[in-house]
């Protein structure tokens, strides 16, 4: 088995049920995970290999420990974007601002984004819970453990929005939608994620 393919196969064995374990998921694809106080509120977490605190993968994620847990959870989901799709490209490390920019190219942190929204707002999972009356962005954020805005961002609708009847059909037609572009190999693993996402039962899209 691939190491991406093994990336397919533990990050959905975890979305069985919201709120999706993302500490749980770092530390199973082998990164350790940290919480740093004392940082600045305009740096939300970074990604780094480090020999003494990196986990079996020889990475570890710092996140902000003065953020909110809807924040740490989403800079962490995105810290694991950056290792499954552009590890190649961490180096010495990778440190993403408030609005998870860093020296990397805007299309690469674009990309990570969407692994993070991928990752803890899977849209078989949010269909579900519309379907059981979950029915507003407040209380989809709240079930799923992440902030108004990155569900109102997700869902691309207002945060007071009562969600429409046929939302299902809407989000159907959202999980067709492109994934992370870039290199081949972003290519490779955003089509077997939406290839999972149409058929498998806990799609990672």
């Amino acid at each position: 088995m691939s190491e991406e393919s093994g990336f397919l196969t533990i990050i959905p064995h975890h979305q069985r049920e919201p709120p999706v374990p993302v500490v749980r998921i770092a530390r199973d694809l082998g990164l350790e995970v940290y919480r740093s106080g004392g940082w600045p509120d305009s740096v939300s977490g970074m990604i780094r290999k480090d020999a003494e605190r990196g986990g079996p993968s020889g990475y570890a994620i710092f996140a902000n420990g003065d953020h909110a847990a809807t924040r740490r959870r989403f800079t962490i989901a995105h810290e694991i974007g950056h290792f499954v799709l552009h590890r190649e490209l961490i180096g010495d490390g990778i440190t993403d601002d408030a609005l998870y920019r860093s020296r990397l190219q805007g299309g690469i942190e674009a990309a990570a984004n969407r692994f993070a929204a991928d990752l803890l707002m899977p849209w078989n999972l949010i269909r579900e819970a519309v379907a059981g009356g979950v029915d507003t962005v407040e209380s989809l954020a709240e079930a799923f453990n992440v902030s108004r805005s990155a569900m109102s961002i997700r869902l691309g609708v207002p945060f007071e929005t009562k969600l429409v009847r046929d939302f299902s059909a809407r989000v159907s037609a959202r999980t067709g939608a492109t994934g992370p572009r870039g290199t081949e190999r972003h290519r490779r693993t955003a089509s077997a994620l939406q290839g999972r996402a149409h058929h498998g039962p806990f799609g990672f899209c």
